[in-house]
């Protein structure tokens, strides 16, 4: 990853910082709006939900210098992300919603194309790094256990 991409997207995050949770609160209803499918997924209180986003984000932001450090605990919330009920298609969705965010919370000025090439390109390597790992602990999970019948009960 370039340092200007990196620069770039840690540059708008620091903007984002001051209105986070007004930028949670856009990315979920964006989020509800493009698959409302997805609402079940998140159980509890919405605004700690917007907190732990943001703090996720600001983390894997932060973190982008040294990529391979934060790169197992990417693919571990990738891994976890298997047990909530997060499919592959659900990352596309994710990552409109965060540039739909990105660009109504910072406005056109900020939000350049330049910016949004940026933050596809991160988002792209962080979600492909969570849909990797999830794949890899469903292939290895072991096979549901099936309950034989005796011969006589299929009759």
């Amino acid at each position: 990853m370039e340092a200007k991409t990196i620069e770039l997207v840690q540059g708008t995050f620091k903007s984002v910082v001051p209105i986070a949770d007004k930028a949670a609160e856009i990315f979920y209803a964006k989020l509800f709006d493009l698959d409302p499918s997805l609402k079940p997924l998140f159980k509890g209180d919405m605004k700690e939900q917007g907190k732990k986003l943001m703090t996720m984000i600001g983390t894997a932001v932060n973190g982008l210098n040294n990529l391979e450090a934060i790169v197992p605990a990417v693919q571990n919330l990738g891994r976890n992300h298997v047990g909530y009920g997060v499919k592959d298609s659900h990352y596309d969705t994710v990552g409109s919603a965060l540039l739909y965010t990105l660009k109504t919370g910072l406005g056109d000025e900020v939000y350049t194309p330049e910016v949004n090439n940026a933050w596809t390109e991160v988002y792209t390597v962080l979600a492909t790094t969570m849909k990797d790992a999830a794949n890899e602990a469903e292939a290895a999970a072991p096979a549901p256990v099936v309950e034989a019948k005796p011969w006589w009960k299929f009759w």
